[in-house]
């Protein structure tokens, strides 16, 4: 029996990326939003991050010993760039924007936790597209879906148009992750998807925000609210959402999705010791649950197809 492929430093990185940087967005986004209209916030966020993004790409130039398909000078293709709009619409619109919304009732904890089962509907769809978790796979998703429901057993008393809307969020963000996956090549190289899908999708964000009513306050943001807003355009957009980007080319999607069970627990730790929110055995248990169904991804994993 050949050992499991072992992962690339890349991925490595991008994983603690992801890891670690979403799981704090959570307590970023409810300060955020606790001043700012949700989706405006969202959306304008995701342009600008995009753009920069878009912005450097266009001004760097590759390197000379740079494969074909990593030269940052390929371009998205028009059937890309529509991609990329679409899936930047199903992960920062309805993924994101409507985490955004149920955050104005809900802890970011409890969004935390709920956006645990992202994975299941990833799995999900992608057994209709042929991608079907290995049973280690399939074994750590469902630990790890049942350490999340563990972790919010205390606490899962969201109203139930919140419930609504962070359910939907998690199936948009899921099929927006598959689209990613399966026609990424087509929306260009390098920085060029992370860029067009947040310029895309923050559009669409802005433009049903004012649609909704939604106006940026006349009253000037705390600098807590700005600073959650330039730590979410850096850290949340531009650094994890590339990171994100590349686990989903460069690895199965359980491993690429594995972040949606460790971030709740990024999340109550944080709410812990800058909310002064309690963590009681559940928390101890399904941390533990967590960390196996994560250990049961990674050693599951199986190559992506040449």
């Amino acid at each position: 029996m050949k050992p499991a492929p072992k992962l690339a430093p890349t991925a490595l990185l991008a994983l603690g990326a992801v890891y670690t940087i979403w799981g704090s967005t959570y307590l970023a986004l409810r300060w955020l939003v606790a001043e700012v209209p949700a989706l405006l916030a969202a959306g304008s966020r995701f342009v600008l991050a995009g753009s920069a993004l878009l912005a450097f790409a266009l001004l760097r130039k590759p390197k000379a010993a740079a494969a074909p398909e990593d030269a940052p000078s390929v371009r998205p293709t028009a059937r890309g760039l529509f991609f990329a709009i679409l899936a930047g619409s199903l992960m920062f619109l309805v993924g994101n924007g409507f985490v955004s919304l149920a955050e104005k009732e809900v802890s970011s904890g409890l969004a935390a936790v709920v956006c645990g089962t992202m994975p299941l509907f990833v799995s999900i769809f992608g057994f209709f597209l042929g991608e079907a978790p290995s049973w280690k796979e399939g074994l750590g998703l469902a630990l790890g879906f049942l350490g999340v429901a563990v972790v919010g057993s205390g606490s899962l008393n969201a109203s139930f148009g919140a419930g609504t809307l962070l359910l939907l969020a998690q199936i948009g963000w899921a099929i927006g992750s598959l689209v990613n996956r399966r026609f990424g090549k087509e929306m260009g190289s390098g920085l060029f998807p992370s860029a067009l899908q947040m310029i895309g999708g923050g559009l669409v964000t802005v433009v049903v925000a004012l649609a909704k009513g939604e106006r940026f306050p006349t009253a000037a943001p705390s600098a807590l609210a700005i600073g959650a807003f330039a730590y979410l355009c850096v850290f949340g957009s531009i650094v994890a959402f590339t990171a994100y980007t590349h686990l989903l080319r460069t690895v199965t999607p359980a491993l690429a999705t594995s972040y949606a069970y460790v971030t709740p627990l990024v999340a109550v730790v944080l709410g812990w010791s800058l909310g002064r929110e309690k963590i009681g055995p559940a928390t101890i248990v399904g941390g533990l649950l967590v960390a196996l169904g994560v250990a049961l991804v990674l050693r599951g994993k199986r190559p992506k197809p040449a």
